[in-house]
């Protein structure tokens, strides 16, 4: 198939940093070009990818001092790809919602996947208005507090196999969290239980303006306030093995509905196993007691860091392979392409034919 991959501009194609849209992007992106598919990536001019990039802007919008307001540039993205959509037979958008209007006379060969929380209360109104329009949910949870629209299915995401390589040992004997430092991620919750359960604790997060406050606040005199715990600041992928590999095991504390929880699987990858709050996407990720323990609160937490011992770093990686792939996630996908109402391709024509779906969970 000939199929465009439009990406948020807010970071690069894969990110240099922290971003987990603009990775699953990448990844997917890679993944469809090695599976012989005709790809276009719409994206920052400082993306890398083996696909035909299309660059919208000269670098990433997060990075650019530069830029202030970012929608112009989301603008122009979307003139460039209404300008080009007639070349493909699928059109795979992954900017939330900012393209909806401008697609309608060609919905039939688009998809979008939503990336992130569903539950604002701005969200049912325009999703409404916009309810014929085939989208993609990360997990099952994120779709709850959504008004009836066309889900075309759930897929999960997934990683290159050979991304991250396991570690069957834990080296360093340490707890770790990765991502965003911010309230709903709950990184109080993870020196806590540290602190608790006698483990060092080491944090790999990056901080936003818009959690400057709360750092400043709440996170930074914690930390102060505990020798065990080590504060790394942001990491890249190349780091990301060797501080998820070593770990005892990744804390996932959160305090939201996450929609997916892209370090879950990474940590999974390098067969270290995670303790994770009952939040959102979390139980359709972690199979409790295979590839991490899933507790209700920071008391089970720390009974969960004693327990670690009884868990088999080759089946967490083993839960991976199984689950989580870049190669299944692209097929998934693949699948969902071609049942599209309006995929130019004879598969998808002689499957409509045959009145045949894609074989993936279909929601009214």
């Amino acid at each position: 198939m000939k199929i465009a991959q439009i990406a948020p501009l807010a970071e690069s194609v894969p990110p240099l940093l922290y971003g987990g849209t603009e990775r699953i992007v990448s990844y997917l992106t890679e993944e469809l070009v090695r599976q012989g598919h005709d790809v276009t990536l719409f994206a920052s001019g400082d993306s890398r990818t083996s696909a035909e990039l299309v660059p919208i802007t000269e670098k990433a919008l997060r990075l650019n001092p530069r830029v202030v307001d970012p929608i112009p540039y989301h603008m122009m993205l979307l003139e460039e790809v209404r300008r080009r959509a007639d070349e493909f037979d699928a059109l795979h958008f992954h900017i939330d919602l900012l393209h909806h209007p401008m697609t309608q006379d060609f919905a039939g060969r688009t998809i979008t996947t939503l990336h992130g929380r569903l539950d604002l209360p701005d969200l049912p109104p325009f999703y409404r208005t916009f309810a014929d329009n085939s989208l993609v949910s990360i997990s099952d949870h994120q779709r709850l507090p959504m008004p009836p629209v066309n889900w075309a299915g759930t897929v999960y995401h997934g990683l290159p196999a050979g991304l991250l390589s396991p570690r069957f040992q834990a080296e360093d004997g340490y707890l770790a969290f990765l991502g965003r430092i911010s309230p709903e991620k709950r990184p109080d919750r993870a020196i806590r239980i540290a602190a608790r359960s006698g483990m060092p604790l080491r944090i790999a997060a990056k901080v936003d303006a818009v959690d400057r406050a709360y750092w400043e606040s709440d996170i930074a005199p914690l930390i102060e306030q505990y020798p065990n715990v080590r504060f790394i600041g942001e990491i890249n992928e190349a780091q990301k093995a060797d501080f998820l590999g070593r770990a005892s095991a990744l804390l996932f504390p959160i305090d939201w509905p996450e929609p997916f929880g892209l370090v879950m699987i990474e940590a999974m990858a390098c067969a270290t196993p995670t303790i994770a709050f009952r939040c959102g996407s979390v139980p359709e990720v972690i199979d409790h007691g295979v590839s991490g323990f899933i507790v209700e609160s920071e008391d089970e937490a720390v009974a969960a860091v004693a327990d670690l011992p009884k868990l088999d770093r080759a089946i967490v990686r083993a839960a991976f392979d199984a689950r989580f792939t870049a190669e299944r996630m692209a097929a998934d996908y693949v699948a969902l392409y071609h049942d599209l109402p309006g995929a130019r391709t004879d598969a998808a024509r002689l499957r409509r034919e045959r009145g045949e779906g894609a074989g993936l969970q279909v929601v009214a």
